[in-house]
């Protein structure tokens, strides 16, 4: 399979034609700047053999070779490690170990493999890719420093332009459509196939998230010293002033938790471009993991401020009371944990989303001033956890307005409307798909209908195998099927009062410059 290079000036949309090209195929991606976890442990990633890489043997030397992370910046936290150069190579050798352990014909996108990488490092670069095009991949890349190397090597050259966004040119002689060529790039890709999910996989996960990260340790400490103080502070209180412990308790319990869910969009971003590198097994898999994690450390939250309300009041012991936390905690803090994993929304709009919940808890739940508020607004108090709680709470539910008869239906309304948030959200995505499964259907039948395309054909030969001229001549028969010679003869020629009639396949300066031929 061929090598095919990606060119343009700057601003040209090379980046853009490479993301373009992710989205609608099955393809292994390294983007310029690409993300991995920063704690990442180089030497635990499964079935990686880091001795491959060209600086390993230092820090072999070392005696660091175990202890080395990815390194980089993820939610405002620098984490000392590899260099960008060094996480570049890394993902590279992966994307090679990966390919040849799977036997499978994949297509490998790249963008700016040599950025961050010094001089000294170029011939092994160019090494794993000459041995990826041997071994039946299809390379497509996109570079800015050594485009001689790369223009040696290269079988494709793909040249695209700000002047006209909609037609590239292939391999400086003719033009074509842009969504043609990326339909025919993406026609090779094979998705890759990994092993089932084993409990290496989980090894791995808690290798990462709970091992190598500091984030659960930074939620113990915050959680332990504000408790220690609520202990303190509420010591020997008394049954009348249940409710201002309980909101005491719960907005420890959320701000403990809060920090570590602001992370999840980093997070979340960095886990997908791991998943494009061949990282981990599935992204989807281990947002399903992390969202576990995440419940339950909110449980072990709200079970510690059980325990603590417990030590300084007494008449809280029933194990509603631990529900009912969970409810009303899970209620504030689970929308940070499926906006920030499930959606590709930015930090601020996830944030500013999941705040919601809180902030509509403190004006429509009435637990803040019990039957207080115009009376449409009222009704609204049954839309919240916080509600149900307080008609469990002696003290409290005696002036609470509206509250079940029946405690067995309270509970259940409070675990109801604890998860409202969630199931709101998953009537949104089923939505989403369902639109996007549409839309995903019309591509799929514009690419059928391309691939009947005798042109289409042509062109996929012509960058993937075959005798390059022999694709041209067939390139040319397939228009003449259509058109009489003397249309394509016309069409071909670019006049100019200054210069002699260019011919179709003579290299032209710039995509924009002649009509597309395909």
């Amino acid at each position: 399979m061929p090598l095919t290079t990606v060119v343009g000036s700057s601003g040209s949309g090379k980046t853009t034609f490479l993301n373009d090209l992710n989205k609608q195929s099955k393809c292994v991606y390294i983007r310029q700047y690409h993300q991995i976890r920063p704690y990442l442990m180089v030497s635990r990633i499964p079935n990686f053999d880091a001795t491959k890489l060209p600086y390993w043997s230092i820090y072999e030397g070392e005696g660091t070779a175990n202890k080395i992370p990815a390194g980089g910046t993820m939610a405002g936290e620098f984490t000392p490690g590899l260099s960008g150069g060094q996480r570049k190579l890394l993902l590279f050798e992966l994307i090679v170990q990966r390919a040849t352990q799977c036997g499978q014909k994949l297509l490998i996108v790249l963008d700016e493999p040599f950025s961050g990488v010094t001089d000294d490092f170029v011939p092994w670069i160019v090494e794993r890719l000459d041995f990826l095009r041997s071994n039946g991949h299809n390379i497509v890349l996109v570079t800015n420093d050594h485009v001689h190397t790369l223009m040696e090597l290269a079988d494709n050259t793909i040249t695209v332009s700000a002047v006209n966004r909609n037609v590239v040119s292939i391999n400086q002689d003719h033009t074509c459509q842009r969504e043609m060529v990326l339909h025919a790039l993406s026609s090779t890709g094979v998705d890759y196939m990994y092993p089932k999910a084993t409990q290496n996989d989980l090894i791995f996960f808690f290798n990462v998230e709970i091992l190598s990260s500091k984030a659960v340790l930074g939620v113990a400490c915050f959680t332990i010293f504000f408790f220690a103080l609520f202990l303190v502070s509420f010591w020997d209180s008394q049954t009348s002033s249940y409710v201002l412990i309980l909101i005491a308790g719960d907005i420890i319990a959320f701000f403990s938790v809060n920090p570590y869910l602001l992370s999840l969009v980093d997070w979340r971003n960095a886990v997908t471009e791991e998943a494009e590198a061949l990282v981990h097994s599935s992204k989807a898999m281990n947002k399903l993991l992390k969202t576990i994690l995440c419940a339950l450390l909110i449980f072990v939250v709200c079970s510690l401020e059980f325990g603590m309300v417990n030590a300084v009041v007494s008449g809280l012991e029933d194990a509603k009371f631990l529900l009912a936390m969970f409810c009303d905690t899970g209620s504030t803090t689970l929308p940070f944990v499926v906006f920030g994993l499930y959606t590709t929304w930015p930090h601020q709009v996830c944030e500013t989303l999941a705040l919601l919940p809180f902030l509509f808890l403190i004006f429509f739940s009435t637990t803040f001033s019990p039957g207080a508020g115009v009376p449409v607004v009222k009704e609204l108090r049954y839309l919240f956890a916080r509600f149900y709680f307080w008609c469990m709470v002696p003290g409290a539910q005696e002036y609470m307005e509206g509250c079940p008869e029946n405690e067995t239906l309270n509970i259940l309304l409070m675990c109801l409307t604890g998860l409202g948030t969630v199931f709101l959200f998953v009537i949104f995505v089923a939505i989403k798909n369902c639109l996007k499964s549409t839309k995903k259907a019309k591509v799929v039948e514009r690419r059928d209908t391309l691939q009947k395309d005798a042109g289409f054909q042509a062109l996929v030969e012509e960058l993937f195998g075959g005798d390059a001229v022999s694709s041209r001549k067939q390139w040319r028969q397939s228009e003449i099927g259509s058109k009489s010679k003397k249309e394509i003869s016309d069409r071909a020629s670019v006049p100019s009062p200054s210069s002699p009639k260019k011919q179709y396949y003579e290299p032209t300066a710039n995509p924009g410059d002649t009509e597309v031929d395909c």
